[in-house]
This record gives structure tokens, sequence and C-alpha cells, in this order.
């Protein structure tokens, strides 16, 4: 974990053996004895390796998009991907047995470009002859809190998620416009059980936000659907 979290800090590994050097020296000036000074520099040089491992085989494109913040780069990272395989290169960076996500590091760094890059291209529809590729469930798969966290670290990357999980067709029909609203996950957690996100949205206090039109249906929904009808039997 301590060494993909370098790869989003962008370390250039060509500077660890300075560090280790640099270390090791100030050590020594501390201690005369040359057996603890040859363990800390086993140790460190260990970690060193360690690290430069997990930072050349970590160092995708999607994590060098990322550490530039360019949206323009992040996509340009991802068109070579697979369609099967591109939700993942945007939510999973792993290294042996640690995973990192790289659409929480670019929340949690700040890169908010390339973050909502991420966001879009996830919850854009494409299809092949075999399928439609659609990122939605993984996302909410990979991180089931996603909407507490962009409430809380990303609340201007929200307009954009909410508008993600919408479809609006090109064509009118008698001055109508269909629109598909995927409103699972904010109703619905993975076990089953009603999702907190509505709790979350609400807890944010963005009145702008929850006249969003995929955040208003779901609230219509659950309340036509569910809470109504418990409602009014509780105050009877």
């Amino acid at each position: 974990a301590l060494g993909l979290r370098h790869v989003g800090y962008a370390i250039p590994t060509e500077l660890f053996a300075p560090f280790v050097s640099a270390c090791v020296h100030a050590v020594g000036r501390l201690t005369s004895e040359a057996q603890p000074l040859e363990a800390f520099r086993w140790s460190l040089s260990l970690i060193s390796r360690i690290l430069t491992r997990v930072i050349n085989e970590g160092s995708t494109l999607v994590m060098r998009a990322i550490n530039a913040n360019s949206g323009k780069q992040l996509s340009k990272a991802v068109s070579c991907a697979p369609r099967g395989e591109r939700a993942a290169w945007m939510l999973s960076n792993t290294v042996g047995t640690e995973s990192i996500s790289p659409l929480l590091w670019a929340i949690e760094t700040g890169s908010f470009d390339a973050a909502e890059a991420i966001i879009r291209d996830l919850l854009t529809i494409r299809a092949d002859r075999e399928r439609y590729y659609y990122g939605a469930d993984a996302l909410f798969e990979r991180h089931p809190d996603i909407v507490r966290r962009l409430c809380m670290d990303a609340p201007a990357l929200l307009p954009a998620f909410l508008d993600g999980l919408m479809w609006r067709s090109r064509s009118t029909e008698n001055g109508r416009r269909r629109v598909n609203y995927f409103a699972k996950h904010l109703i619905v957690d993975s076990d089953g059980c009603f999702a907190p996100a509505i709790e979350w949205l609400s807890d944010h206090k963005d009145p702008k936000l929850v006249c969003h039109p995929l955040v208003s249906y779901t609230i219509d929904l659950v309340w036509t659907r569910a809470a109504a009808r418990a409602f009014l039997h509780r105050k009877s």
C-alpha cells in the first residue's frame, strides 16, 4: 500500500538511492557501532527496492494522467483499453496483493479534472456486437460510498456524477424526449437493503442538488412506492 501511494505521489525512482544514503549517513553520525548501522542500511535498501518495483509496475498511464490532473491525458490513456476492461483501468491499480483506486486517489489529491474525466468515462454507455458497456455497476461495487465521498471531498463533481446516471434520447416524439434513470444504486445497496445515498445527499444541504432530475425522481419513487404508505399508516 505504501508503494502504491508513492505511485500517486509521482516519486522518481532514481531518488531512492540518494535518500537511503542520506539516511544512513545521518544515523551514522549518531552511533559508532557498525552492526546496527549495517542493519539500518540493509533495511532501508530492501524497502527502497520494494518501492522501486511497485512504482515501476504501478505507474500506469491512468495514474500519470491523475498526477498531471489532465482530463484530456486521462481520456487518451484509457482510449487504448479494451471495452470490457476500461472500467477496471480507472477503478483498480493492483501490484501484488495490494490495490489502490485511481478514482479515489484523484479525489483525495484534488485532481478534480482527472476525477471528472474518470466519472464521465465510467458513466458513458458504449456497445459492440456482443453487449453494452456501462460502468455504473462497477463504480458502485468498487465504491459503494461514492456519493458520500463526493459530498465530503468533491461536491463540484456531483452534477457530472448524477448526469452520468441518466440517459437522454437524441430524438423527440410529440415534443417529448425519452429519459432513462439509472437509480438502482441510489435506492438499494449490494445487500438489498435501503441505500443511504439519499440521506447523504440530504445531509449535504445543497438545494440545487436535490432539484437535480435524478435525485428528484429517486425521492418521488421512494415516497410513492414505499415511504408514503408506511408514513400514513403511522399517522392513522
